[in-house]
């Protein structure tokens, strides 16, 4: 029987805690954070989180999700009411040189996740609570906190349906019904029987409560530790600023902070509070995680690995190749696709390794945020799915940066080049979108033996990364013995006569190749480097070759707004004018060379490109 009364006393000190550092702060969320108080300080205090303090990253940790990021002060606080964060570290909340940012970030070493844009802490908890039930066979389970205005982002549905498809009884959220968003009432305001009907269609198990009884809440969680085959949602009935009578339910004070007077105010109200107390978290099961398989009873279905120079090859499918052939060296590899792993070629890991691969159907925003979940418990996840549609998902990949991730996407169908299909489906936007971010690096390769290298690089380094390819098949340039790196190119075509440089990746890089030998008919040289690696690009080798060009021309299948052009005017010191080539016209549907003309990024564009800079 657990000590509600002192469960009871935690939670006073939470509010105590939370109400200073916010004060302190000048800024912050307080009325959001005690909202939530004796959710948290029952999981935490009623001895269902498992936890050991002195090893955050300790595989059979419970792991738990501030899905409402601006809850933070309520995660700081609850640490320091377990004794691990002192009451002067609270009252340096947001500051500059702090840990206790505005919204959690990994630089706590308790938060799991950087959050605060709304609906993905839940995906996160999916793809933890996936490597846990799938993966390593562990019995920890995964929490998140959720806010009921969040509950409007659709990516919060795509994790729920995921969720209960996966069957992941070791997933609990707890919904914080508080009523008020940042500036009135929410969709559903008080209707936790709102949220249960639509949750419940879902196939989850769902428990309504009174968010501020301690015993409700300790009979809820008492449930769903019992719970094996279905994620459970806890609804509960809270009271935004709850503790506090002057800013109870009482809209316009989302995301403000008390005054010093307020604040003794709010802190004579709440009564007594025992500094001295702590609250003592259950330690977790030392349990061994199962290891992962070998591919070694399937060797003789492996395809690809070794190719022809000038063997057709489409770099997707490359793509899928590689990561059998990688598996033996980085069996953490976890692959998702959102149901176009036949396009993409993840089907063949899937279909050697099915226990490492996991269908997320068509929700990007769910596979982005699965993947950072399963990064964080030490997956390498390979993601993929059509270039286009990982703009869907840019919020998610923009947040996965702040969690330090080990993320590898895989963008196929890239650029016009993919045809028929229209513009819709052709990625257009991918490299700008992969180069904005954090550390990550960004591979176009051009033909199967690069795609399989740059893959394998990609496993090898810890750190987001993207690699796009293509749809249509291309030659084999490369031998199998070609050795490629991060932020390295490969020239080509050169001469000591050579007039003009051409940069391209991918698709264009082939068009540039027939470009020169057409070109090389009229005496003409151009050098020719394959930019393979747009982030972080060679600066030195392009660098060097705009000394000795009169100027260097970019060719690629992306529009001219941050791609592969951007990138090499990026580089400091180039002595030579440079012309971008890219996509500038609406596309449409087409054959591959159709489109490539229309574009001017095909090899006769190139062609009449080189004669007209070069003035011949």
């Amino acid at each position: 029987m657990n000590d509600f009364k002192k469960i009871e006393r935690l939670s006073r000190l939470i509010r105590y805690y939370i109400l200073v550092s916010t004060t302190s702060a000048g800024s912050g969320h307080p009325t959001s954070s005690l909202s939530a108080v004796e959710l948290m300080s029952t999981l935490f205090f009623g001895g269902f989180f498992k936890f050991d303090p002195d090893k955050p990253d300790y595989i059979n940790n419970d792991r738990l999700i501030f899905s409402k990021g601006h809850a933070s002060p309520l995660l700081y606080s609850l640490w320091a009411a377990a004794g691990t964060v002192e009451e002067s570290q609270l009252l340096t909340l947001r500051d500059f040189n702090s840990d206790l940012e505005g919204h959690p970030t990994p630089r706590f070493k308790y938060a799991e996740a950087s959050t605060g844009s709304l609906g993905q802490g839940l995906s996160i908890g999916f793809g933890m609570a996936l490597s846990a039930k799938y993966i390593d066979k562990l019995p920890y389970r995964t929490y998140v906190l959720l806010g009921d205005s969040e509950m409007a982002e659709g990516s919060q549905w795509e994790a729920i349906q995921l969720a209960s498809y996966y069957k992941l009884g070791n997933l609990t959220a707890i919904l914080d019904v508080n009523r008020l968003g940042q500036r009135g009432e929410t969709m559903f305001g008080r209707g936790t029987s709102a949220y249960e009907e639509r949750i419940k269609a879902f196939g989850w198990n769902t428990i309504i409560v009174d968010g501020h009884s301690i015993e409700e809440i300790n009979n809820a969680y008492d449930k769903v530790v019992k719970t094996n085959d279905v994620p459970t949602m806890i609804i509960a009935d809270t009271i935004k600023g709850k503790g506090v009578s002057f800013i109870e339910d009482i809209d316009g004070w989302h995301g403000k902070s008390l005054s010093e007077e307020q604040k003794d105010k709010a802190l004579i109200e709440l009564g007594k509070v025992d500094k001295d107390l702590i609250g003592e978290l259950v330690l977790p099961a030392n349990i061994e995680k199962e290891e992962y398989g070998s591919r070694s009873g399937n060797k003789d279905k492996l395809e690809g690995g070794s190719y022809k120079i000038g063997d057709l090859e489409s770099t997707r499918k490359a793509y899928g190749k590689a990561l059998i052939n990688i598996y033996d060296d980085f069996p953490e590899i976890v692959v998702l696709d959102a149901e176009v792993s036949n396009s993409t070629y993840a089907k063949i890991f899937g279909d050697n390794f099915p226990k490492k691969f996991f269908e997320m159907f068509i929700a990007e925003q769910n596979m982005v945020g699965a993947a950072l979940g399963l990064s964080l418990r030490g997956k390498i996840p390979f993601i993929s799915t059509f270039a286009a549609f990982f703009s869907r998902a840019f919020d998610q990949i923009r947040m996965s940066q702040y969690s330090n991730t080990n993320i590898k996407f895989s963008g196929s169908h890239s650029g016009v080049s993919i045809g028929p299909d229209g513009a819709s489906q052709m990625g257009l936007e991918d490299i700008a979108m992969f180069r904005t971010l954090i550390g990550c690096s960004v591979f176009y390769p051009c033909d199967a033996v690069s795609t399989e290298a740059l893959v394998r690089l990609s496993a090898s380094f810890k750190g987001n990364s993207y690699i796009r390819t293509t749809r249509m098949d291309t030659p084999v340039v490369y031998s199998n013995k070609e050795s490629f790196k991060i932020g390295g190119s490969k020239v080509l075509r050169e001469d000591n006569s050579d007039i003009i440089t051409v940069c391209a990746a991918g698709i264009t890089l082939h068009e540039a190749l027939k470009a020169y030998e057409e070109l090389l008919k009229e005496n003409i040289h151009i050098k020719i480097i394959d930019t393979y690696s747009i982030k972080p690009i060679d600066e030195k080798t392009i660098r060097d070759a705009s000394l000795k060009s009169k100027a260097v021309i970019t060719v690629e299948d992306h529009f001219p707004e941050g791609g592969l052009g951007e990138a090499v005017c990026s580089i400091e010191g180039i002595n030579c004018p440079v012309y971008i080539m890219a996509v500038r016209k609406m596309p449409r549907s087409g054959t591959p060379d159709q489109l490539l003309n229309y574009e001017s990024i095909s090899k006769e564009a190139i062609i009449e490109k080189v004669r007209g800079v070069a003035g011949i």
